[in-house]
Parts: C-alpha cells; sequence; structure tokens
C-alpha cells in the first residue's frame, strides 16, 4: 500500500504541472484512481494510476518534440515521432526526428526523458575517465557530450534528459545538430 500510495502522488504532481488543458485526461485518471482506492478495488486502482503514468509520459514526448531542431540549411526533417513507455519497461519518453541532408546522409535526433536508465547513464558522463573509454568528450555549449568513434553523440541534461544523435552522417554534422538542440528549454523542463 505505502507504495501505491508514493506512485499516486508522484502521477498527481506531474499531473498538476501540467498545462491545465491537457490535464483532463490524466486528472480524470487520478480521480478514477481515488476512487477505486478509496473503494477497496486496489487492481483497478493501479490500472488508473498506470493510465495516469503513461499520459503523463505522452504529454512530456509531445513538449520534447517542440525542442528538437529545425533542419539546417539544405537539409530536410521528416515528422517528429514521440513514445512513451511505462514503468514496466523502465519508463522512458521519447521525440526523434531525421533530417536527410543534400548528400543523402542522415542524422537522427533522439530526447529520452522519464527513465531511471538516463540517470544511470549520466554516471559514467560524470567521471571522464570512463567518459573517455567510451568515445571521445565532447562539449555542446554547457553540456558535456560523448562522441563515439562513429560520431554518434549523447549527452545528458539535467541529470534527466538523454540526447542522441546518430545516423550516416559525418561526426561534424551530429555535432551541428547537437547544438542545434534547445538544451537551455530542455533543462528548465
Amino acid at each position: 500500500m505505502p507504495m501505491l500510495r508514493i506512485l499516486f502522488t508522484a502521477v498527481f504532481l506531474a499531473a498538476t504541472a501540467l498545462p491545465a488543458l491537457a490535464a483532463d485526461e490524466i486528472l480524470d485518471a487520478i480521480d478514477q484512481a481515488r476512487k477505486d482506492y478509496q473503494a477497496g478495488n486496489m487492481a483497478a486502482a493501479k490500472q488508473s494510476l498506470d493510465l495516469a503514468s503513461q499520459l503523463v509520459g505522452q504529454k512530456n514526448a509531445e513538449a520534447f518534440a517542440a525542442l528538437l531542431p529545425a533542419p539546417l540549411p539544405g537539409w530536410k526533417a521528416e515528422k517528429v515521432e514521440t513514445a512513451s513507455v511505462g514503468v514496466a519497461m523502465f519508463g522512458a519518453s521519447s521525440a526523434s526526428r531525421r533530417y536527410t541532408g543534400p548528400d543523402g546522409h542522415d542524422v537522427q535526433v533522439r530526447i529520452t526523458g522519464d527513465s531511471a536508465l538516463v540517470m544511470q547513464f549520466a554516471q559514467f558522463l560524470i567521471n571522464p575517465a570512463i567518459a573517455g573509454a567510451m568515445g571521445k568528450l565532447v562539449r555542446i555549449g554547457d553540456q558535456r557530450g560523448i562522441q563515439t568513434h562513429e560520431g554518434s553523440i549523447n549527452m545528458v541534461v539535467a541529470n534527466k534528459f538523454l540526447v542522441t544523435v546518430e545516423g550516416s552522417a559525418s561526426a561534424e554534422q551530429k555535432l551541428a545538430y547537437a547544438q542545434a538542440v534547445n538544451v537551455a528549454k530542455l533543462s528548465k523542463m
């Protein structure tokens, strides 16, 4: 029961931080969970809380989508894709977009959050010796990132979000896309 209360509190706090326009479905699910909990129907309360958590994740993914960069000059961007995976899969919300350059090479930028795995990855970036073993350390604005031997970039923002830039484009082009991510706004989420 304490775990259910903690989950309810976390979902409720996350939901109240979202805009009221988007929160109706979330608040409805939380209200239903409260009613089911008070009625002693734990299975239904958990289902409603899981639904609320999933809806919060979807809203976060939509917010990440707004922070993906516009295509660089001469590049074309595909439609943004968002996803939210529940707690059973370690929980994660993400938004990604693929960009194609004039030479046909591509870059994919992905922002992932709402996941305990992001915090674990952040530990690698904190320790420069471990990070250096994973690739070359690069500065992207105020952020530290790791650029792999293939030129892909991973950076953790505010110890909560993982930004990944990969694809067939050159390392310089991937770095340019990493620098185009709105890290300042992402940090404030």
